[in-house]
């Protein structure tokens, strides 16, 4: 057989053609001549068209929370829990903050991108199935009466509910209730009701009963007093306002009849309508002279290395701020 012999044969043999799913099929090349190349399909298709439905849901939710912040009080925003650090979660994270570029680069002030990471946060939170507060956190104070107080509180009354059962085994009463109580109140003195003496003893149980009861009713007013200068500290450095005002009266709900309109229009129009002469003293014009020489303070612009670098050794989940944004959405959405 020549070489020419050789190329028939081989055009003559079948071709083999492997499909996407592995399986190979010998087709005849005059079969396949008017035949159109088989379309290879993605098996991941489904995977991608559900990944991009989801990633459109994340942003539409995110859209919600974000418009939903803006427009809630500070003070009315519900409590973000904590969440597990789960894979799923990471994951939802680094979807959500991929985001958000447009959202914080859009914004013109502090205040609307801390709505926007509150936002983000809440969308995270409302993704991942998180139970979240819908009563909002509290911002006055609390008017649960705390815990170390309950207890002083409790010995207090179980101190005066014993002196009055050994002042009445005092005047004669030997009821086995008054008598248990009184055995209960020696426990651990080697005192016994038989002695001749007992009523002296009586007596001194009964006034160092009576001067523990003063020490722990001081000791509640002492605590008291600390707790009060700490809250008014603490008030003094995150909203000054609102402490100026607790001091300055206590509040009182309005239940009378509201102002007349005429007599509230002619009382601030006689403050900001009619015209005043201010008397302009000379130390004025030398206090504007001396500060004509003052360069003035550059602009302070906040990058987002100044955030990181100062949130990166804080506490992720310590309690946050009046603005409820824990320390970890802040690394997280960089």
């Amino acid at each position: 057989m020549n070489k020419q012999d050789e190329s028939t044969a081989d055009e003559a043999k079948p071709e083999v053609i492997t499909f996407c799913n592995g399986t190979k099929r010998g087709v005849d090349t005059v079969d396949q001549a008017p035949r159109q190349q088989p379309v290879m399909v993605d098996s991941n298709d489904d995977g991608t068209v559900a990944q991009e439905l989801e990633l459109e849901q994340m942003r539409s939710t995110l859209e919600e929370a974000i418009v939903e912040t803006r427009s809630t009080p500070v003070e009315n925003r519900p409590r973000l829990p904590r969440l597990a650090l789960s894979k799923r979660n990471r994951a939802v994270l680094r979807a959500l903050n991929s985001m958000l570029v447009t959202y914080l680069e859009a914004s013109r002030d502090l205040c609307e991108t801390d709505s926007i990471l509150f936002g983000a946060a809440l969308a995270v939170c409302r993704i991942i199935g998180a139970k979240l507060s819908t009563a909002g956190r509290a911002t006055g104070q609390s008017s649960a009466i705390p815990a170390w107080r309950i207890r002083i509180e409790e010995r207090i009354a179980k101190a005066r509910a014993l002196i009055g059962r050994m002042i009445c085994f005092r005047s004669g009463n030997t009821r086995p209730r008054i008598v248990r109580t009184v055995r209960m109140a020696f426990a651990g003195t080697n005192v016994s009701l038989s002695q001749p003496d007992i009523m002296q003893k009586l007596t001194e149980r009964i006034d160092d009963l009576k001067q523990r009861i003063a020490a722990w009713g001081k000791r509640i007013r002492r605590y008291t007093e600390r707790s009060t200068r700490f809250n008014q500290n603490r008030l003094f450095q995150s909203d000054q306002k609102r402490l100026y005002k607790s001091l300055e009266r206590p509040i009182v709900s309005g239940t009378g009849p509201a102002p007349n309109q005429a007599d509230t229009v002619a009382f601030w129009r006689r403050l900001w309508s009619e015209p005043v002469n201010h008397n302009e003293g000379p130390w004025t014009e030398v206090v504007t002279s001396q500060c004509v020489g003052i360069t003035p303070m550059n602009p302070v612009i906040i990058t987002p290395d100044d955030v990181a670098e100062a949130v990166r050794r804080a506490p992720n989940w310590k309690g946050p701020g009046l603005d409820g944004l824990h320390h970890y959405w802040l690394k997280r959405f960089m």
